[in-house]
């Protein structure tokens, strides 16, 4: 996979889960930033705000299994779900000895998969960015768009998405709103999947998707979100792009009812891939955010 040194500049690491190469990103110094991705995405989504923090923090970004730099296995070698998510993520920080002052970044899936990451260690995390992501059921106001219940539901979505990469290619398309991905930014997100055995991960993550009791991820979200109020103290930073189809102000009024003092900034014209669409500004606001973490400073950030 030849992605652009000039777009990804950085030293791939690996940790092996039970003979499978778990790829991540480990750059800079200072107490820990973990950003988590989502689906279709991968590290590569984070590569401008991991450049942004380097020199003051340390920037902890995996990919998932099936996901960007690391293995891609079928069903038989791994189980891809939440749950097996959250394990690969605490394996992980255990292995780096990353256990206190975290900074959690979160966007789509990785929303839930450290929110449930946090719910099991509580004591070790600091603060949260959120990007475009739930640490919720599917709201009662809100509906499953057509697309991902396709995708999710019929052999015709999952034909789709293995053998025309159509979620990815679907996302590098409609996902910024503000400014359309360059070609060169649009091969680099989809390359990671390029073939039919190479998108298993993208079709399990919508296949995934919680809507009732009986399907696998349904009671992990139960217990995260029965148990997020343990954070509703937490300095917390929001930054949401209010075009996005997915996750729509529904979901933002969810973080908003259960997180009352965080730091709320709405981009009108931005899309799901909101640090595409707004980096010039989300990476300042970040970098504000995380400054009393430089000092040393434990005071509370949140500001309304």
């Amino acid at each position: 996979m030849n992605i652009p040194e000039s777009l990804y500049p950085f030293e791939s690491h690996y940790l092996d889960r039970g003979g499978l190469r778990y790829h991540y990103l480990d750059e800079g110094s200072g107490d820990p930033v973990v950003m988590v991705h989502g689906n279709p995405s991968w590290s590569f989504y984070y590569r401008n705000l991991v450049q942004a923090l380097r020199d003051t923090h340390r920037c902890i970004v995996p990919d998932h299994i099936g996901c960007g730099l690391s293995d891609k296995p079928g069903d038989a070698d791994y189980r891809y779900t939440l749950e097996k998510r959250v394990d690969d993520l605490e394996a992980l920080l255990e292995h780096l000895g990353i256990t206190e002052n975290i900074t959690l970044v979160l966007h789509d899936w990785g929303g839930m998969i450290g929110m449930a990451f946090a719910t099991r260690h509580p004591e070790r995390i600091r603060q949260f960015v959120i990007l475009n992501t739930s640490a919720f059921h599917l709201p009662e106001t809100k509906r499953l768009p057509l697309t991902l219940w396709l995708c999710r539901n019929t052999p015709l979505g999952a034909f789709l998405v293995r053998g025309f990469n159509a979620f990815s290619f679907a996302a590098t398309r409609w996902c910024c709103t503000r400014r359309s991905m360059s070609p060169e930014i649009r091969r680099a997100y989809r390359a990671p999947y390029n073939s039919w055995q190479n998108r298993i991960a993208t079709l399990r993550f919508v296949q995934d998707i919680p809507l009732n009791p009986e399907d696998p991820a349904y009671a992990i979200v139960t217990r995260v979100e029965e148990a997020v109020h343990r954070f509703r103290e937490m300095p917390m930073l929001i930054c949401w792009g209010m075009k996005d189809f997915v996750f729509d102000y529904h979901f933002l009024n969810e973080w908003e009812e259960n997180f009352p003092k965080a730091q709320i900034h709405r981009f009108e014209d931005c899309g799901h891939y909101v640090l595409e669409d707004a980096p010039e500004e989300i990476e300042p606001l970040v970098q504000e955010f995380l400054a009393p973490t430089v000092a040393g400073d434990s005071a509370d950030t949140n500001k309304n």
